[in-house]
């Protein structure tokens, strides 16, 4: 049995929502990029224990709200390694290099202006993507989905994707730039679900593939945009999502709905299996709503992707 490295490490962020992250010693593997702080789990210590004292010695501070952000697994001939990444979002003191390295507070969507190692590549997407997506529904007019859209982003959500697959491709492409505006006055990200030609001729910042589109996508580089998504059902797309470069999933249906009566469901407990060997941020899709959220994140996920709940 290969040797089980578990490192702990923290999405730390201050009240004015930024997040800090740290650069590694110019001598050290990999010196020169930026991490984010944490350090090994010692055999038989609680992870939340581990977090707290590798903070307390890098930072300085005191560990008081965290929850589980997403579970890294890799695994070489001789080792696996698992990053356990965890949002801090409650600290005491002034954080600051403890040990001598450089710390900086950055916003968010600054992420991706500095250099991480790439094994850090999904944290920075969790880090920056919220808990919950919504998926647009049916509407009878472009006025109707604006007032709809309208609602939702007044209820906090940050996260759209534009679903409309009865609309011809004119259609969408006029639906989609005449709701955009509503989603960047609210600092909202506007996605599509649409073939990667339509979306890069759009120029959207995320695009969301059907595991059709998934299938054939050849790789990363088709899509000009920032996030890069994709709906899996089952473990062999969850692979392709990976090995194609997609930022993040949505793994359904974790329960029924009422679109897909008497469909086969996975469960929680079958969710939980997924995405534990998955490197990639997941949202659980599937008859599912707010309700869920805490669910969601004890079974490893980013959040809650929905339809009939928010729309």
């Amino acid at each position: 049995m290969s040797k089980l490295i578990h490192v702990a490490a923290a999405v730390i962020r201050d009240r004015r929502g930024r997040i800090l992250i740290a650069r590694r010693p110019d001598d050290k593997h990999q010196g020169g990029l930026w991490e984010f702080p944490g350090g090994k789990v010692e055999p038989g210590e609680p992870v939340a224990d581990a977090l707290a004292r590798e903070l307390h010695e890098e930072l300085g501070i005191r560990v008081t709200s965290a929850r589980p952000l997403i579970l890294i697994p890799h695994h070489y001939p001789d080792k696996s390694v698992l990053l356990d990444v965890w949002d801090v979002d409650g600290f005491e003191g002034d954080a600051h290099g403890a040990e001598g390295q450089p710390v900086e507070w950055v916003r968010p969507e600054a992420l991706d202006d500095y250099a991480f190692p790439a094994a850090n590549a999904p944290i920075v997407a969790a880090a920056r993507l919220p808990e919950r997506l919504l998926i647009t529904g049916a509407a009878t007019s472009p006025d109707e989905y604006a007032e709809r859209l309208q609602v939702a982003l007044e209820q906090g959500m940050r996260q759209v994707m534009l679903r409309a697959k009865a609309l011809s491709e004119d259609e969408f492409a006029g639906l989609y730039r005449s709701l955009l505006p509503l989603c960047q006055q609210k600092g909202a990200v506007l996605g599509v679900n649409a073939p990667v030609a339509q979306a890069n001729a759009l120029g959207a910042e995320h695009l969301h593939l059907t595991s059709e589109r998934l299938q054939a996508l050849v790789g990363r580089s088709e899509f000009n945009g920032r996030w890069l998504s994709a709906s899996c059902h089952n473990v062999e797309q969850i692979r392709q999502a990976e090995q194609k470069g997609v930022d993040f999933i949505t793994l359904s249906p974790v329960q029924a709905t009422s679109s897909h009566p008497g469909e086969p469901v996975l469960g929680w407990a079958q969710f939980a299996e997924m995405v534990a060997e998955c490197t990639l941020p997941v949202y659980a899709l599937g008859g599912l709503s707010d309700d869920d959220l805490a669910s969601a994140r004890q079974h490893g996920a980013q959040g809650v992707a929905a339809i009939s709940a928010w729309w």
